[in-house]
Parts: C-alpha cells; sequence; structure tokens
C-alpha cells in the first residue's frame, strides 16, 4: 500500500489503533489475531521510527499520550475508508477462483449446507470456500465474511441477498424411550407432562429461546445447554424432549418427532452478502448455486 507521510503505512496506524482500543497488548494481539510480542515489537518500531511515545506503560495498561491519541484519532478517520477500498477491489473480480468466506450456524452445516456445499465445489475447483460457524452476524463492512447463512426473522438492511425458505420445528423424543412419548401429543401435553432439554434461562434474541421460554414450565427443565446442534445429542440418549429443526429428520433415526410443525416458531432463513461483493463473480455464483440448492432443500423438508 502507498506510504503515508512520516513512513507510515496502514499496518501502523491499526496496531497503534487496536492498543489505544483494547488497554492493553493482549487486548490487542486478540483483536489483530496475532501474538502480543508481535504487538509489542511493532510498537517500539513505530515509536523509534517516529521518535516520540504513543503510550505510557502502566500497571492498569496501555494509555495513549497526546501523540498516540493523534495516531489513534487518525486511524479510525482512516478505517472506513480502507475497509470500503478493500470491498470494491474485492468486488472488481471477474473470475471463478479464490476464496469465499461463508458464515453460518453450525446446526445448518450439520443438516442443511454439506450437499450444497459439495456440489458447488464440484462445479467450481478454483473456489475455496472457507466455512466458520458463528451464531451471531458478523461484521461484512470488515470482510470477516463474504457470504452468511443466517436463521433469523429480520436481517440488517445494509445487507442484500435472498430469502430461501424457512426453518421449521417440531419437539422430538429419543425412539422407543420408556417414559417419553412415541406418538404426535397436544404440545400442551407435552409442556406439562415430560422433562426437556432448554436453552438460555432469560435470552429472548433467538427464535427457540423465546419459545421455550414462553411454553415449557422451568421446572421441567432437566438440561440446558447453548445451541440447537448439543441439543440434537442430548436428545439421542433419551434424557428428555427437545425442539429442534425438522432438517433432522432423515439424519437422525434415533429421534422421532412427538408434535406437529410449530408454526409459531418457523424461522426464515437468508443468505446475505455485503453490497459492494454481490457482483464478485464467486460470490454472485454462490448466491445463485448454493441459494438455489438450499431453498430446494427447505421445502422438500417436513
Amino acid at each position: 500500500m502507498e506510504q503515508l507521510e512520516v513512513g507510515l503505512d496502514w499496518d501502523d496506524l491499526r496496531y497503534a489503533l487496536a492498543i489505544a482500543e483494547a488497554g492493553s497488548l493482549n487486548g490487542a494481539a486478540k483483536l489483530m489475531g496475532v501474538r502480543h510480542t508481535t504487538v509489542l515489537r511493532r510498537l517500539d518500531a513505530l515509536e523509534e521510527r517516529l521518535g516520540a511515545r504513543l503510550f505510557e506503560r502502566l500497571r492498569s495498561g496501555y494509555r495513549p499520550t497526546e501523540a498516540g491519541e493523534l495516531m489513534a484519532a487518525q486511524a479510525r478517520e482512516m478505517r472506513p475508508a480502507i475497509a470500503e477500498m478493500q470491498r470494491r477491489i474485492v468486488g472488481r473480480d471477474l473470475e471463478l477462483q479464490g476464496t469465499l468466506r461463508l458464515s453460518t450456524a453450525f446446526v445448518a452445516m450439520l443438516y442443511l449446507l454439506p450437499e450444497a456445499l459439495a456440489a458447488f465445489r464440484r462445479g467450481h475447483p478454483g473456489i475455496e470456500v472457507e466455512v466458520n460457524e458463528n451464531s451471531s452476524l458478523v461484521d461484512m463492512s470488515k470482510r470477516d465474511a463474504d457470504v452468511a447463512l443466517r436463521m433469523n426473522r429480520v436481517v440488517p438492511e445494509h445487507l442484500v441477498g435472498r430469502r430461501l425458505g424457512e426453518v421449521r420445528m417440531r419437539v422430538y423424543a429419543r425412539r422407543g424411550q420408556a417414559g417419553l412419548p412415541q406418538s404426535i401429543l397436544p404440545v400442551s401435553e407435552l409442556c406439562a407432562n415430560y422433562p426437556w432439554i432448554g436453552f438460555d434461562r432469560e435470552r429472548r434474541s433467538r427464535f427457540f429461546d423465546r419459545w421455550m421460554l414462553d411454553h415449557v414450565p422451568p421446572a421441567s427443565i432437566v438440561m440446558r445447554l447453548d445451541l440447537l446442534h448439543p441439543a440434537v445429542a442430548m436428545a439421542r440418549t433419551g434424557l428428555a424432549l427437545a425442539l429442534l429443526p425438522t432438517l433432522i429428520e432423515g439424519h437422525e433415526p434415533d429421534l422421532l418427532p412427538v408434535s406437529e410443525v410449530l408454526s409459531d416458531v418457523n424461522t426464515p432463513v437468508w443468505l446475505l452478502t455485503h453490497p459492494d461483493l454481490r457482483q464478485t463473480a464467486r460470490v454472485r455464483a454462490f448466491m445463485q448455486e448454493v441459494g438455489a440448492h438450499l431453498q430446494a432443500t427447505l421445502e422438500a423438508a417436513p
């Protein structure tokens, strides 16, 4: 990248800003994805080059000097422009090759994505797909991901993409397990008379959390887990009932549905990207081909 005044480049400013925002070398190292010794080495070299002290080394952490505050402020002003430039450069990529970063929830990777990803790779051997499991929406403006598959009723307005369908949910029990139902029952009976695998005690941001909190008495919860895929594993043990996506049917022969599809918890599935990336050849191909495959899979689910 072109050198800035006084011999600084963007990396110099990024490291200074990371230390200023984190307040410590370890915190800056986590933000930058490097070792703390790397941050220290970069800071020492930068201060030597400038002939100025950028941070006061205190027991409580690293506090910016006046020069350090000036450099951090400059980096904050530049960061959006640098990120936009990087996105626009990537957005001009017209070749069906390179790396495509996909962010998705783990349960989707287990039951929804494998066949679609395999078909895409066979059709486009020049594109390497990197899958990152992340249950929250990553910051695409910083290139943390090129495409995100999300299950949510609301998605950020600044992203573009398509609604593929919806994830449908039912209650499941281990097949043949004594003490658990083995046929379809009313939800009210399931909630009142059987043990359950639950999720967060208070969280309502996720669709399955909200349904559990609204329907299942706390006294019926025998174990709490943080995500859907551990709930699948525990449901296989026969410990209790679990609220799970119908996508598992055909993959989990030990589990059988004991409720009808719960229409009040069905949730849209979205394939999203940043507007600056949508015309990139590999992103466009992924959105079209994988999106079509996933849409067909969701329509075919129970």
